[in-house]
Order: structure tokens, then C-alpha cells, then sequence
């Protein structure tokens, strides 16, 4: 589940809000143990997401770096790479 999670602090273009809120979700589900909550759960699930967007929308605004952005795309690239050689046959 969490490995749909990447990092979002440094790059250029910035991270946008959905992606903020989809590694939120996959963060919750992962705690939660489930991808989707029971009714009688739904509301907690859902304020547990808003906080930890919240949260990590605070704390990429607060990191301060002197490295320059990383660039998106080279960085997918590297990644399939990367994944092609670890299942290569």
C-alpha cells in the first residue's frame, strides 16, 4: 500500500494538492489496515486524512533546502530504470 507514497519535497513542478492528499490516504489506509472504511467509520477515516493533509501541507511549506529541484520527469526515468532492471528476466 505504502509504496505508492513518493516523495514530494523538492521537486519542480511542486507537489500539488492531490498528490498531498493521495500519499494522505495511502498513509491512513496503511494505519486503518483498509482501503475503504466501514460506514460507521467513514467520518473518522476522513478527518484522519484532512489531518495528515494538513499536516504535511505544513510541513513541505516549512522544509528549506539548498539543493536545486529536482526535475519530475528524469527522476520517473531513473525509476523505471531502476524497476526494469530489478525484473528484468
Amino acid at each position: 500500500m505504502c509504496r505508492s507514497i513518493h516523495q514530494l519535497h523538492n521537486f519542480e513542478p511542486p507537489a500539488t494538492p492531490d498528490e498531498v492528499h493521495a500519499a494522505a490516504l495511502q498513509y491512513v489506509r496503511k494505519i486503518a489496515g483498509t482501503t475503504r472504511p466501514s460506514q460507521a467509520n467513514q467520518e473518522v477515516f476522513d478527518r484522519a486524512v484532512a489531518a495528515v493533509v494538513a499536516a504535511t501541507a505544513e510541513l513541505l511549506d516549512g522544509l528549506v533546502t539548498n539543493s536545486p529541484p529536482k526535475d519530475r520527469e528524469v527522476e520517473a526515468a531513473k525509476a523505471r530504470a531502476r524497476a526494469e532492471k530489478r525484473y528484468a528476466s
